[in-house]
Formats: structure tokens, C-alpha cells, sequence
């Protein structure tokens, strides 16, 4: 008899579906799992046995095939455990084939019959809504991920036995709730602008990045302050909004870089990679293509300190993310986008030593200044809306200045600037993002 499971797998941020087939025949004991899976699906079949028997059911005798549809899309990852699990028993007729219907389900399965933690939920969540889909079945540690999507009911399990119990209707539970705010929003941050002492008009520039979406390139001698007015730029940005983070949490639970055991990210992205990342690092890439920093910086700040050291393909490929919010990873085989839409912070020293314009320390000389300066291309800072000095302060400016304005207020003042672009153009959407018409 053959079974049909609903289930997805992960290409970039996107969820994918997958149908799995599973046939029962007599013969000798085998079980064939083709479809294009990879090394961690082939895998698979040694999980999906010992916790069937772990579980207290039967794996059926003679030859099993199971087939994973379509069968020109690479399968990858340990989430297609669970929908394998669930065809083959019932291809064995240990629940009802009616039961599988309009249900997605995914999660790895342990070998002792419990529900693991996978990457990609709120993106199987949006997937299964798509296909309409009634319900989804996935391990309890991520229903808190995948409770933000309506019209969707969301059942979270702890054990394989219990997707059973559910399936034959020996076992009520209530699907999650939905989640449509955060329990309470966290504006507080350890770190505010009102830790800085000076640099005003540094300060002035980044409240105007915040309120419009633009890019900014800081340059001033070590020791100025540049990564601490940096670090401080995302306490004054809006919060996310649900559609922005489910945005957000899409990237980084697709990446793997998303905590488990947690919910939405509610809090604006903040990365700063080191001038020795790599290209695919940086704009994603991989084997199986992964969201680079670009896009991990997805609606919030990307800072790059040092501007001038990174690699040159690096510096040119933040042309199209500065430009069009999107990054494209091409590959023989298929070509993704990643969203990448931040605010790019970066940050550079006037010279290679640093002391340009400082009389009072020796610098290395024009010519390796003109040098370390044309490093970075003419379009790339043509992409680059504004341009700050940020001047060493005197040492009496220190001790006499007076703290900066706290973060709150700022935001607030950010926020009302929003508003006003919002009530200029109609829907949401920032000065930097003006069309010439």
C-alpha cells in the first residue's frame, strides 16, 4: 500500500514542498529511500527505524521503498524525519491514510522516538498556509516560531508516539496560539548614546541615518569613537513590526544561526563582520547557499569597521544590496536572492596609519594615503549617502562634556520623522528610497 506525507525542505530562505511516498511490499526486509536526498536524509532511514521500534510500533516487514517528490529538488537536512516516519506507518496501516490529509508535517527525530529541533519553521509555517494546508505538526520546541502565521493550526509535540496518538484520535491536544505581538517589546539596551561624551554632530548624523534609511561612512583617527556611535545606532531605530520579524527570524532560522528554543526576533540585527570575512561570507554562498551578513542584516545595521581592508570583490558586491535591498547568489545548478536591505555603517581611518591631518603624529605620507583611499571604488561611495569626520577631542572637551542626549529621545524623534515620510508617500517608505519621480 502507499502513503503520501506532505512535508518541505529548505532552498536558501524559501521553503520548498515535498511529498513523501512510501510503499509496502513483501520480500526481503530493505529500505530504499530515493528522491535526491542528501548525506544527512540518506541517514535518515537508520533514525526512522530504531525510533519506530523505540516507540513501541511496528516497522513493517519486507520491502520498504520510499520515494521523496519532486524528484529533480535536492531533499536536505534531518526535518524530513518525521513526514518519512509518519508515511511508512501508515503504508503499514498503523494510522489512517485519511488522517494525512491537508497536514504538513517536519522535524528530526531522535532515536528514542522524540522530536528534535530543525532549522526553517516559521518558513515551513508560511509554506504550509501557501498550500493550504489545515495544520502542521512539528516538534514543541518550535511551535513559539511558527505560531505567528494565521489561518494555520499548529500542533507542537514532544514525541513520535504522540503525532500517532494524534493521527488516530486517541489524543486531544490544543493547537498553539497564535501570536500576533511580542509578550512585551524590550526597547531597553544596555548600551545608549548618552554613554558618549562629544561627537555631537556624529550623533546628529546617525539620528538622520535612522530616520531615513540612509547609508554613512565615518572616518576619523583611532580611538575617536566610531564603533561605540556605531554599536549605539540600532537603540534608536524603530521596532520591528510582525511582518518585519517574521522577515527577520525567515533569514536567520534558515541560516542556523537562530537560538533554539526561541521565538520571533524582535529586535533590530546588528552585525559587524571582521575585514577578513570572505565573499561568501559575506553575500552567501556555500555548498548549499546560506544568507551571507548582507542579508543577516536584514532590516537592521551592518557595520564594517575598517572599511578600506576588506577585499575588493567584497567592497563591490555591496553595490546591489546598497542599491536594490537584494543580494543574488548564482550557482550552476539555480540562482537564489536573499533579502539584504540595511543600513550599512562603515567606518575608516583617514590614512593606513591613521594621523592624516594630525600634525602632532608623524603620518606615513601622501601617497599611501591616496592609496589606502582609493581602495574603495567611486560607485560604491556614490551609494553612500552621507559622509562624517569624526575628530579626535581635546582632552579637556572629555572632561568638560557634558552626556548626550539619551537614546529614547532620540528614537522618539526618529519615530515621528517616520511617520512624516510614511504620511508624504502613502505607505512605508523612507527618504533614501526616493524615486527621481
Amino acid at each position: 500500500m502507499v502513503a503520501t506525507a506532505r512535508t518541505a525542505t529548505l532552498r536558501g530562505i524559501d521553503a520548498l514542498p515535498v511529498e513523501v511516498e512510501v510503499d509496502t511490499k513483501g520480500g526481503a526486509p530493505s529500505f530504499i529511500l530515493v528522491g535526491l536526498p542528501d548525506k544527512a536524509v540518506q541517514e535518515s532511514k537508520e533514525r526512522v527505524y530504531t525510533a519506530i521500534q523505540n516507540s513501541g510500533l511496528t516497522f513493517p516487514n519486507g520491502k520498504v521503498v520510499c520515494n521523496l517528490a519532486p524528484g529533480d529538488l535536492k531533499k536536505e537536512g534531518p526535518a524530513l524525519d518525521l513526514p518519512i516516519a509518519v508515511a511508512v506507518l501508515a503504508a503499514s496501516n498503523q494510522v489512517p491514510l485519511d488522517s494525512l490529509r491537508n497536514t504538513i508535517f517536519f522535524g528530526e527525530l531522535s532515536l528514542e522516538g522524540n522530536l528534535r529541533h530543525v532549522d526553517g519553521a516559521v518558513n515551513m509555517a508560511l509554506l504550509a498556509r501557501q498550500l493550504g494546508a489545515e495544520r502542521l505538526i512539528l516538534p514543541a520546541c518550535l511551535a513559539q516560531e511558527a505560531a505567528v502565521v494565521p489561518d494555520l493550526e499548529i500542533y507542537a509535540v514532544e514525541r513520535l508516539i504522540d503525532v500517532v496518538e494524534i493521527l488516530n484520535g486517541a489524543l486531544h491536544i490544543q493547537p498553539v496560539k497564535l501570536i500576533t505581538e511580542p509578550a512585551e517589546r524590550d526597547t531597553k539596551f544596555d548600551i545608549d548614546y548618552s554613554d558618549v561624551k562629544g561627537q555631537r554632530a556624529a550623533i546628529r548624523a546617525l539620528e538622520i541615518v535612522a530616520a531615513g534609511g540612509h547609508n554613512i561612512l565615518m572616518k576619523g583617527p583611532p580611538g575617536t569613537g566610531k564603533t561605540m556611535l556605531a554599536r549605539r545606532l540600532p537603540t534608536i531605530l524603530p521596532p520591528l513590526s510582525l511582518d518585519e520579524s517574521i522577515a527577520v527570524t525567515r533569514i536567520y532560522s534558515a541560516a542556523g544561526e537562530k537560538p533554539q528554543d526561541t521565538g520571533l526576533i524582535w529586535r533590530r540585527p546588528f552585525r559587524s563582520p571582521h575585514s577578513t570575512t570572505s565573499y561568501a561570507a559575506i553575500v552567501g554562498g556555500g555548498t548549499t547557499p546560506k544568507p551571507g551578513e548582507v542579508s543577516l542584516a536584514h532590516l537592521g545595521v551592518l557595520f564594517m569597521d575598517e572599511f578600506p581592508e576588506y577585499q575588493r570583490d567584497v567592497l563591490e558586491a555591496l553595490r546591489q544590496p546598497l542599491e536594490d535591498g537584494i543580494v543574488t547568489v548564482a550557482r550552476v545548478q539555480s540562482t537564489l536572492t536573499f533579502p539584504a536591505e540595511s543600513i550599512l555603517v562603515a567606518a575608516m581611518n583617514p590614512c593606513p596609519c591613521g594621523f592624516k591631518g594630525y600634525p602632532e603624529e608623524k603620518c606615513i605620507g601622501a601617497n599611501a594615503c591616496e592609496r589606502y583611499a582609493g581602495k574603495i571604488s567611486g560607485p560604491l561611495m556614490d551609494r553612500i549617502d552621507l559622509h562624517v569626520d569624526v575628530p579626535r577631542l581635546k582632552p579637556e572637551e572629555l572632561t568638560n562634556a557634558s552626556n548626550n542626549e539619551p537614546s529614547e529621545k532620540i528614537r522618539e524623534r526618529v519615530m515621528l520623522a517616520r511617520e512624516r515620510q510614511t504620511a508624504r508617500f502613502g505607505r512605508e517608505h523612507l527618504n533614501a528610497k526616493m524615486a527621481p519621480r
